[in-house]
């Protein structure tokens, strides 16, 4: 796979929701954290899961590039992971990805040539 210097970056944040935070939980993804993310360099989209049972909650970051995501991490990503740890049992998990496809995004992953 070769990779270009447009590829996408990813930044997953898991978390176990206390009892009855789904609401909180979207409230605050609305109210603080998307203008928080809409005001940094480099930022592209933010999509968040919640199981249906309201516990579990996974979202992804999209980033212009890895660089752009490494600012934000060692900036605001700060508030917003206090703001997020009063809604979590326990600690919030976070991984980063390279994005290899999405239609969405119209991102593909190219093979070289052999």
């Amino acid at each position: 796979i070769t990779r270009t210097e447009n590829d996408m970056y990813a930044r997953q944040v898991s978390m176990e929701l206390k009892p009855r935070s789904r609401k909180d939980f979207t409230h605050q993804i609305e109210a603080e954290i998307l203008p928080l993310l809409r005001k940094q360099k480099g930022f592209k989209d933010e999509i968040s899961f919640i199981s249906p049972d309201g516990k579990n909650v996974v979202a992804f970051s999209l980033w212009d590039n890895k660089e752009s995501a490494e600012a934000y991490r060692h900036g605001p990503y700060a508030e917003v992971n206090n703001t997020l740890s009063k809604l979590a049992q326990g600690k919030l998990r976070v991984k980063d990805f390279e994005v290899a496809n999405s239609t969405f995004h119209k991102i593909a992953a190219t093979q070289k040539a052999a």
